[in-house]
């Protein structure tokens, strides 16, 4: 088995209308068969394969301050 090695990470609060902006940009740069991503001082440029991993994750988070929250990855 392999060792993992995170080269890219962002988090920001958008709205719902911002992700699904996100995500459809993100969708065709991958159609394209290239992406570049960049937050702040973090920058990558991948050349994406025909044959991928998809992970997606969700996770469900208590907060005192807020109640039940959940995030997707």
């Amino acid at each position: 088995m392999g060792s993992e090695v995170k080269l890219f990470k962002s988090e920001e609060k958008m709205s719902r209308a911002g992700m699904t902006q996100m995500l459809r940009s993100i969708a065709d740069k991958l159609d394209q068969g290239n992406i570049h991503l960049k937050s702040g001082q973090s920058n990558i440029k991948l050349d994406v394969p025909d044959r991928v991993i998809l992970e997606i994750q969700v996770e469900e988070e208590t907060k005192k301050s807020k109640g039940l929250q959940h995030s997707l990855e």
